[in-house]
């Protein structure tokens, strides 16, 4: 998959998934690996960069496979910040699927 794509879209996804549940890193790189392949290296410094923006809170919590996890929590403002991003998506891909379309 186009690199782009995924740069541009992996912040809706990081934002949707824990808007459903807590989570933790790793966790999110394979939820997200599902459907495309991405690296852990590029989920961190999201992460950190969504936290320091106020969008997230973290816990530790214990973990029976090794060290304590570090879990993302959604604040209201990560909401907010989702339900615009779903806003936006849902209008751009009709958008495109309309010229893909017309092909």
């Amino acid at each position: 998959m186009n690199v782009q794509f995924k740069k541009g879209v992996l912040e809706l996804c990081v934002l949707s998934l824990t808007a459903k549940k807590d989570r933790y890193g790793y966790e999110l790189v394979e939820e997200i690996s599902k459907n495309f392949e991405i690296s852990e290296g590029t989920i961190y410094p999201l992460l950190r960069r969504l936290t320091q923006e106020g969008l997230f809170s973290t816990y530790l919590m214990e973990s029976t496979e090794g060290p304590p996890r570090k879990y993302y929590k959604l604040m209201p403002k990560g909401l907010d910040l989702k339900e615009e991003m779903v806003a936006e998506w849902r209008h751009f891909a009709k958008g495109v699927e309309k010229m893909l379309e017309e092909e």
